[in-house]
């Protein structure tokens, strides 16, 4: 019984100290592969959020029909991506580097994503490419 107490307290101080030192992290001069990444997380939840913010403003400017079609575009988009780093990155699975690989991947598939979902949101008005009609 002792043991198992050690066990759990060990790891919530873990939980606790590892969101601690991502707080932490000089990502301008990451010095170590768990700082780079960590850092390599945080841009891939920055452009995130940013493409989160897009497509919350293109749904918001889409008529009914194309919020529907949005919606199952961006799932089919999201499962890609995940389908392409999980392949891209087959290389390095167990591997120390893993996490930057998929975190990279994810990160460049989002932003381009995000582009995409800003011509579609900045597209003229009558432009039959344009989604959001």
């Amino acid at each position: 019984m002792l043991r198992y107490s050690f066990v759990c307290c060990a790891l919530v101080v873990l939980a606790f100290s590892s969101g601690a030192f991502a707080a932490d992290t000089d990502c301008k001069n990451p010095v170590d592969q768990t700082s780079i990444d960590i850092c390599a997380d945080k841009a891939f939840k920055a452009s995130d959020k940013q493409l989160n913010d897009k497509y919350h403003a293109l749904y918001e400017a889409s008529s009914a029909e194309g919020r529907l079609k949005l919606q199952a575009a961006q799932r089919a988009w999201t499962a890609y991506r995940d389908a392409q780093c999980a392949f891209d990155t087959m290389g390095s699975v167990g591997g120390s580097m893993h996490a930057l690989a998929y975190s990279t991947c994810a990160d460049t598939l989002t932003q381009a994503q995000t582009k995409i979902l800003d011509q579609q949101l900045n597209c003229d008005d009558g432009d039959m490419s344009c989604g959001r009609q």
